[in-house]
């Protein structure tokens, strides 16, 4: 089983919150390296979408299969073991959501289903957006990202390139004391040159306990953190 990564859990309240805040329309969402599939079962708790959920691990897909029937959403929630490159909807998605395999220059280990997980190994970031590119519904489609903050200037710079535009940035702290070390980036594909408003979101706060805006945000989560 994968660790449900509270950055994870926290990507998927603020997208859901987003979807309901701008009033996005929600018929259908891909979610790109579903990973276990938290992200998608926290989106079926919030929208009436049909998800798909897309993993390339087979292992991964077969948990996330039985996760989603064993949810009270299970009738919405489908999931695809392919490579993403490989994919070809026959429809595009309303919305696309990603908390994409990273850390492309930490050193990669040798359990190589942890180094798809979490290393650019099998999707690097230009991949993924022209994916989203071209994945997306033409009219008011929107994209939502989970991203180390170091990969956001680049990412940034890309999503720009596939004349995509950012809405919003949320920056996100451990804790009050340290460093933004997540982005929650989300865009769309209605490509006037809006300057995003950037938001913070800490963790915890100095007593190391959870802050009010993180227990906000996943308050109505089936989740133990």
């Amino acid at each position: 089983a994968m660790k449900v990564t509270t950055d994870g859990c926290l990507f998927g309240a603020w997208v859901a919150e987003q979807i309901q805040k701008d009033d996005i329309a929600a018929g259908s969402i891909l979610d790109i390296g579903a990973g276990t599939g938290v992200l998608s079962l926290m989106l079926a708790q919030k929208t009436n979408a049909k998800i798909h959920a897309i993993e390339i691990d087979e292992n991964a897909a077969t948990q996330t299969a039985q996760n989603f029937a064993a949810s009270p959403w299970h009738d919405r929630l489908h999931v695809i073991n392919e490579d993403v490159h490989l994919f070809n909807p026959s429809t595009p998605y309303e919305i696309i959501i990603s908390n994409p395999p990273f850390y492309e220059n930490d050193l990669t280990g040798n359990n190589k289903q942890k180094n798809i997980a979490h290393h650019d190994a099998g999707l690097l970031l230009q991949d993924l957006i022209r994916i989203i590119s071209t994945q997306l519904t033409s009219q008011n489609g929107h994209f939502f990202l989970l991203l180390p903050e170091k990969r956001l200037d680049e990412t940034l710079l890309m999503i720009r390139q596939r004349q995509l535009a950012v809405h919003k940035i949320c920056k996100v702290r451990q804790s009050v004391d340290h460093g933004v070390f997540r982005a929650l980036v989300h865009g769309t594909n209605n490509s006037h040159n809006e300057i995003p408003v950037i938001e913070e979101l800490s963790v915890r706060n100095n007593n190391n306990q959870y802050t009010e805006a993180f227990e906000a945000l996943l308050r109505d989560y089936y989740l133990y953190l």
